[in-house]
């Protein structure tokens, strides 16, 4: 449960305030502006990937459960990403994730917002890592994104593997989903790259309360793979009616080239598409 803390903060409740900091939203608020212009110059589109049998939904139905996401960390983007389609399909949630310590002390502002600073490689940064996910754990309001492969790692790289805190977290909570996701930011047909994603199975916590850190570790990494794997081979058949578009970013090539093929498409009566495959705008 949230308490309120002043214009644009929240909380957390006694029982969880050791671990998760106050959530400045309206920070975040002015955070997502941001991160909406600036992916929206850097990519074509966010494009989430829709299962083949159409039946289950692209994304699962997280209401009322405590979430874990843990995915691929192909590049510097992830972070981003993570929060632009948070932001589209979970809105009412509270995103938190850990972040390098060291890396967060040149953007302080992050920790108002979620970002947590861990020591890597160190048994202090391992313990808090753990806290904090457990507390994440206890609340039905927040999104905990892990990016479990812990360095970047090319995301056709195989077999996957993952840092062994995921494991321990998922052994030890006692409720909760545990969800895959995978990223991947490949050129297709226009000038900027897109970013695709795609959702794994939620792997229910509770139902396997004897599975040990180890056993969780192999099938967690397991199932990423098998999600990778769903995802690149979307990515190499660049069919974009396999995926569901969450924003759009820029077309064209250029504005001076631009400028001559809207000149030619108005002396045609044809409709101008800077787009330089054929998607539809």
């Amino acid at each position: 449960m949230m308490t309120p803390a002043g214009p644009g903060q929240t909380v957390p409740s006694p029982r969880d305030r050791e671990a998760l900091p106050p959530y400045a939203r309206r920070l975040h608020g002015w955070f997502m502006w941001y991160v909406r212009r600036y992916l929206r110059r850097h990519f074509h589109a966010v494009r989430l990937l829709t299962p083949a049998d159409a039946i289950q939904p692209a994304a699962p139905a997280i209401a009322g459960e405590p979430v874990l996401l843990y995915t691929n960390h192909p590049g510097w983007w992830d972070p981003l990403i993570f929060l632009a389609v948070a932001e589209r399909l979970y809105p009412d949630r509270l995103n938190y994730g850990p972040i390098d310590a060291a890396a967060l002390g040149k953007y302080s502002f992050l920790e108002r917002i979620g970002f947590l600073g861990i020591e890597p490689n160190s048994w202090k940064g391992a313990a808090r890592f753990l806290r904090l996910a457990k507390a994440a754990l206890n609340r039905t309001d927040v999104l905990f994104w892990v990016t479990a492969q812990g360095t970047f790692a090319d995301p056709r790289q195989r077999p996957v593997a993952i840092r062994p805190g995921v494991g321990h977290v998922a052994a030890a909570a006692p409720r909760g989903l545990v969800i895959p996701f995978a990223v991947e930011y490949p050129f297709w047909d226009e000038r900027l790259p897109e970013a695709l994603v795609a959702f794994g199975p939620p792997q229910r916590l509770e139902s396997f309360p004897d599975r040990t850190a180890h056993e969780w570790n192999e099938h967690l990494a397991r199932v990423l793979e098998q999600t990778q794997d769903r995802l690149a081979a979307a990515a190499v058949s660049r069919d974009s009616a396999a995926f569901t578009r969450l924003a759009t970013g820029r077309t064209g090539v250029g504005a001076a080239y631009d400028c001559i093929r809207r000149v030619r498409a108005w002396l045609t009566g044809r409709r101008f598409n800077p787009a330089h495959g054929e998607e539809p705008l």
